[in-house]
Parts: C-alpha cells; structure tokens; sequence
C-alpha cells in the first residue's frame, strides 16, 4: 500500500534553529579558526546562508548564532548577515564547547521554551558536540566548515573527485560524531530542515 504524501502544512513546526558562524554561516572553511588570520573575505556568506535565514525568518523560526572567536571578530565575520538573526557571544563564565551550556543560553536568549524541535547546524564537530549533549537535533556541514578548511577557492581550485574525497571524509567524520543529517552546504538545508520535520512526525527524537 502507497504511503500518503505528507504535505509542509501537516509537518510539525520547528522551534528554533541555532547556526556557528565561522565556517556555517560566514568563513567558508572556518579559516579564521585555522588560521588565526580574519580579511573581510571571510566574512562573505557562504553558499546558500542568506537564503537560509530568509527562509526561516518568513516561517517566523528564532536563530541565533554561535561561536567561541572573541567578540570583536565575531562581530566583524557577521557584519554581512542580516542584523535579525541574533548573536550569542561565548561567555567566559560559560563552560566551553562541547559543554551543552552555550547551546542552552542561546535558546535562552531567543525565549525558546522547549528543546523539542530545536536544531543546530554547523560544521564544527566540537560545536556539533555540544548541541548533541543539549538534546538538539544536528545538521554537519561537509564542504564549508573545519573538517575540510579549504577557502572557497582552495575548494573549487580542486578537481570533482578531489572535492568528492575531502566530502566524503568530512561527512563520515560527521556522522561518526553521531549527527542526526549531513549536508554539503546551507543551499541543501531548507530540504533537510523538513526531513527532519517529518522524523519528528513519525516520532524520532535527538
């Protein structure tokens, strides 16, 4: 017997979602982290992020971002972001990742009520860490984030296989954290927000 198509409308609505900045949202290839070094290079958006927060503000979901660099050069990766989406500075008082803490003050500050249905997306794996041991749901990045921490140039400068090896292993890495999805970049996330939506609707938890 066919299953019945599940439409948007019917999918459980997400609760917040929770981004790194460095090598998620801006840096592609988090080489501020691996270098030390920041241009304003690095604060471009990486491919798909800016439609990925229209996206979620139009369906009226929270987010915030994270990240552990100091406050002035989280500041300036972000400059390119649209002023709504909320930062969450690290705070010295607050254990560091992979503690959950940050993820937790974070939903906090955006006065989210519950942790079912929040998500975090990063290609971090120490980040990833702490959202798994807050109890959200997770979503790696394979190409943009550390795993890989190439430059956007470094990256196409590659051939197709050699992107495809670098890809595959970040990926394994990923799931061997024990995330929850994996995907290249933000442009695949609107797709694996709502397959995680319908995880939820079949009765999946993080």
């Amino acid at each position: 017997m066919p299953h019945a198509e599940v439409s948007p409308q019917t999918l459980p609505n997400l609760t917040a979602v929770l981004f790194g900045l460095s090598g998620c949202l801006v840096d592609f290839g988090a080489r501020t982290h691996l270098t030390g070094n920041h241009s304003a290079q690095h604060a471009e958006a990486t491919p798909g992020a800016i439609d990925s927060l229209n996206s979620l503000q139009r369906q009226q979901i929270p987010c915030a971002w994270l990240d552990e660099l100091a406050p002035a050069l989280s500041r300036s990766l972000a400059s390119t972001l649209p002023a709504w989406i909320k930062p969450w500075q690290h705070a010295e008082t607050i254990q560091p990742w992979p503690a959950p803490n940050a993820c937790w003050q974070a939903l906090m500050a955006l006065n989210v009520e519950r942790l079912e249905g929040c998500v975090l997306v990063s290609g971090e794996p120490r980040l990833l860490q702490s959202g798994l041991n807050a109890g959200l749901w997770t979503i790696g990045l394979a190409s943009c984030g550390s795993l890989c921490g190439l430059s956007p140039e470094q990256w196409q400068a590659l051939s197709p296989q050699e992107r495809d090896i670098k890809r595959g292993k970040a990926t394994m890495q990923l799931f061997g954290l024990g995330v929850h999805s994996v995907i290249d970049h933000l442009g695949e996330l609107d797709t694996c927000l709502a397959d995680i939506s319908l995880r939820r609707l079949k009765g999946e938890k993080p």
